[in-house]
């Protein structure tokens, strides 16, 4: 289990699932009407899948700067979930 961290594989893991979990609430959302709209979906899981990439780059050892990278577009994503929501 520690070596899934270490290499960064069990976050790969977490964000095939988050791709799974778009789709299953897109299709739930076209079919239905109900649930949060696309745009919704993408800049939530945007977010949280830049934070996640830049976990992945801290434990694999990659640069700083890719770690601040994630992270400054993570905030970007966040932002304009936040715009998204406070516009409702």
């Amino acid at each position: 289990m520690q070596e899934m961290f270490a290499n960064g594989h069990m976050i790969d893991a977490i964000l095939l699932l988050m791709v799974a979990e778009a789709a299953v609430l897109g299709l739930y959302n076209r079919r239905t009407g109900r649930g949060l709209p696309a745009r919704q979906v993408v800049t939530v899981l945007m977010a949280g899948g830049l934070l996640m990439l830049a976990l992945r780059a801290a434990l694999t050892g990659a640069a700083w700067s890719s770690v601040a990278l994630f992270l400054g577009l993570g905030l970007i994503a966040h932002l304009a979930d936040l715009a998204g929501r406070w516009r409702r």
